[in-house]
């Protein structure tokens, strides 16, 4: 009690205060044993633990935390540092003369440019002797800012050689996998994929294209990876064409490869591959999203209409779950060409159309709850509506006329 004197038999109430408290814990001077009591009647549990076991519980228990620790870094924090895609061009680098690799390096001055903002890109190139270290080599990382470098390094990249296609794109595979550095070792939160410029249709070191095939496929799935292949063939000879073909399939999402005779088509080629298909992906998952949305919130309307207020209410608070992120936040940052900012600005509309639609919805269903007359309100939502569907039915017609502009397979 506050401003009592000390007493005498200190240690006699201490141990009675212990035993009121219910939990004492105590230490024999080996510190070999430790006793716990809980409560006033219940048995001691003596338990001895031998030094050598007790100490190697405590490094066992921090490398648990450690692991846990680090476990929680690569699941949780790292992942939202993760690029939206990741794209590693690998270029032939087996031309006659520099003016031929100039025009490689010219294209993706052009279109690194327009890249996406969470893009991380990285440049390796193939040519050399069958078996030789050095056939292949990772000329600049994966990184968001490194445009600058794979345009310079492209530019000095030495030339010649034989086509050690196979060789290259194994081991670009293998670089999405083996650096832990942020961009480098993680996987995009929507596409990994190769751009595949190249001279050659079949690899001058085997020139089994079935084999050469399967083996990338093979290293693919042993990664436990989705990677697409983007292959262009710049001045690759017709009877080659077929073979090019064969190792497009290996990888996810397979697409046919595009043949560039002209620096144009080059330039065109790899701007669809690096820039534009990105931005048709985006807008149509978009769509693809919202439209279902707009169902929930029409059957919501439905469901007032019937009187069922209960179940109208709880879709609508399902249409307000968000579905979609990423691909606003990546088309935005893709935004810098006229048909990525006309397709950037219909998304963001169908967007800020589909919450009109919802307020209207949510102003229905409070008429409704209230006893009020329902036209009104109903007639705003019907407005609402058709407002959404004509601009779904715009943006639909935007994209199909921008896949149009894809450069022809042969």
């Amino acid at each position: 009690m506050k401003g009592s004197p000390p007493s005498d038999s200190g240690g006699a109430d201490d141990d009675a205060e212990a035993q009121r408290a219910g939990v004492r814990q105590e230490a024999t001077a080996s510190g070999e044993a430790r006793v716990y009591q809980a409560g006033r009647d219940m048995r001691v549990l003596d338990i001895r633990i031998p030094r050598g076991i007790r100490n190697t519980f405590l490094v066992l228990l921090v490398l648990a935390l450690l692991g846990g620790g680090a476990w929680a870094v690569v699941h949780w924090v790292l992942p939202s540092y993760a690029p939206t895609y990741k794209t590693q061009f690998l270029m032939d680098a087996t031309a006659a003369d520099a003016a031929d690799a100039a025009a490689v390096a010219a294209s993706l001055g052009t279109v690194l440019g327009n890249s996406g903002d969470s893009d991380a890109l990285a440049l390796r190139r193939f040519g050399g002797e069958c078996g030789a270290d050095g056939n292949t080599k990772l000329l600049v990382d994966f990184g968001t800012d490194n445009r600058q470098d794979i345009v310079r390094a492209a530019r000095q990249a030495p030339v010649g050689g034989r086509a050690t296609l196979l060789r290259g794109i194994v081991q670009a595979v293998d670089d999405f996998t083996t650096t832990f550095a942020i961009g480098a070792g993680q996987r995009a939160k929507q596409v990994n994929r190769i751009v595949v410029v190249t001279r050659h249709g079949k690899d001058a070191c085997d020139d089994d294209t079935d084999f050469v095939r399967r083996e990338i496929g093979e290293r693919i799935r042993a990664a436990g990876l989705d990677i697409e292949f983007r292959l262009i063939g710049y001045q690759v000879p017709e009877d080659q064409s077929e073979g090019l073909k064969s190792i497009a399939g290996a990888g996810s999402n397979p697409t046919e490869p595009v043949f560039a005779n002209t620096q144009a088509d080059l330039d065109a080629a790899l701007e669809w591959s690096t820039n534009t298909e990105p931005v048709l992906r985006n807008a149509t998952k978009i769509v693809d999203v919202l439209n279902p949305t707009v169902t929930r919130i029409n059957t919501a309307v439905q469901e007032i209409t019937d009187g069922r207020l209960d179940e109208a209410g709880r879709n609508l608070d399902r249409a307000r779950e968000p579905h979609i992120g990423t691909e606003f936040e990546d088309l935005g940052g893709r935004a810098k060409t006229p048909e990525g900012r006309d397709i950037n600005d219909r998304a963001a509309d169908l967007r800020e159309q589909q919450e009109t639609v919802l307020d209207t919805a949510d102003r229905l269903l409070e008429a409704a709850r209230s006893k009020a007359p329902l036209s009104p309100r109903h007639e705003a939502f019907e407005k609402a509506a058709a407002d959404y569907n004509t601009r779904v039915e715009a943006m639909n017609k935007a994209l199909a006329a921008l896949r149009a502009k894809a450069p022809a397979a042969r």
